[in-house]
């Protein structure tokens, strides 16, 4: 079993109305803006919590979805192409002084699902603005991915390939975030902005993203009887991964210094599981290979550094105590076989061998689309 955080699509907006604010001069262009307006509306209200539609109305809106998660998805997917097409046509003429007015007036607001600010504000959570079209991009787009990545924990139990390919896709987005989006609200006006809007914590989800999908890979070749010395090293690959995503946190303390502590411990709890998964096969690995003794010595090692790494989130110690009582079941029976079999020596600290990890996964490169339609604005 896989620990799992909902934790990051957790967003909230305000309300826009693109055509309160933008002129058109002409009503295909204002229609364009209506329907931005009415596109984004349904997803406002779906994240607020704030529609009224019965689950079988929306169900037959979104023409027979019953997952939620799959109907918001069909949500974005519906109104980031026309995002795309009014940021196109107003970066034609984004130096003009009532444009950036224009922007301003939008009040484009979200709040954060990672920030710790948020979690202890008694009056709701807390929204930030910026006064950039490509800051409603990024946001959109960020919960985009958060949904896919949740539609993947959603399909993990009855379809391993598709979970994977859509972990993948998630990592995808947060990489084009990360490398095209965000880095240019980092040169505009210095506001405060939530965690998600930067191109250090878009790396860090896809880099989650990259591991939940070499997790679900792993449950597949398990499936179909792959070697437990190749197992271990997949394992190990998880955690370089989710090791690359702790490294960015901590180093960068501008971007990613107000952080909820439960991702934070998403994230450990994490890589310990996998470091226990993997030096658990590394053991079974070196008992094939008669080196019993030092089999002993990784399990004895790992359960000392699991132990210390339990969660407090109970979903997560469940399936960490599971994980830990079976490595501990596997040390006895090593341990007694030793005992009275092979008496090999046990090894300790620097003696024990180190893994290196194989990474097997690759993003799914994300590519936007824009719906070309003629905008006119008047300036």
């Amino acid at each position: 079993m896989m620990l799992h955080c909902l934790l990051p699509g957790k967003l909230q907006s305000k309300k826009i109305i693109f055509e309160d604010v933008f002129s058109a001069r002409d009503s295909a262009t204002l229609e364009h803006l209506k329907e931005l307006s009415s596109r984004r509306r349904v997803i406002e209200e779906s994240i607020n919590q704030s529609s009224f539609i019965t689950e079988a109305i929306a169900r037959e809106m979104s023409g027979g979805l019953t997952s939620h998660c799959l109907r918001d998805l069909q949500k974005l997917e519906q109104y980031l192409p026309l995002l795309e097409n009014l940021i196109f046509h107003v970066d034609l003429v984004c130096s003009n002084h009532h444009v950036v007015r224009w922007i301003s007036e939008l009040k484009i607001r979200w709040s954060s699902a990672l920030s710790s600010s948020s979690f202890f504000n008694l009056r709701g959570p807390k929204f930030f603005q910026i006064d950039n079209l490509r800051y409603e991009l990024g946001m959109s787009l960020y919960l985009y991915a958060a949904l896919l990545r949740e539609r993947a924990i959603e399909i993990l139990p009855t379809d391993l390939v598709q979970s994977a390919t859509l972990f993948r896709e998630a990592a995808g987005v947060f990489q084009h975030l990360a490398n095209e989006v965000f880095p240019s609200l980092q040169s505009s006006q210095p506001v405060e902005r939530p965690p998600e809007a930067t191109p250090s914590i878009c790396t860090v989800m896809s880099l989650i993203c990259l591991a939940e999908a070499q997790a679900v890979t792993i449950r597949k070749a398990e499936e179909k009887g792959t070697t437990v010395g190749l197992l271990a090293k997949l394992h190990y690959g998880i955690i370089e991964l989710l090791g690359e995503a702790t490294a960015i946190l901590y180093s960068n303390t501008r971007e990613c210094k107000d952080i909820s502590s439960s991702f934070l411990e998403f994230i450990s709890s994490c890589k310990a599981l996998h470091e226990l998964r993997s030096l658990k096969y590394l053991a079974e690995n070196l008992k094939i290979a008669e080196q019993l003794g030092v089999a002993i010595g990784v399990l004895r090692d790992s359960l000392i550094n699991a132990k210390k790494e339990v969660p407090g989130e109970e979903s997560w110690r469940s399936i960490f105590g599971k994980e830990i009582d079976a490595a501990a079941d596997m040390l006895r029976k090593f341990e007694h076989e030793n005992e009275f079999v092979w008496h090999e020596k046990i090894p300790t600290g620097d003696e024990l061998p180190r893994l290196q990890g194989n990474k097997i996964v690759k993003a799914i490169p994300y590519n936007p689309k824009r719906w070309e339609r003629e905008l006119s604005l008047k300036i």
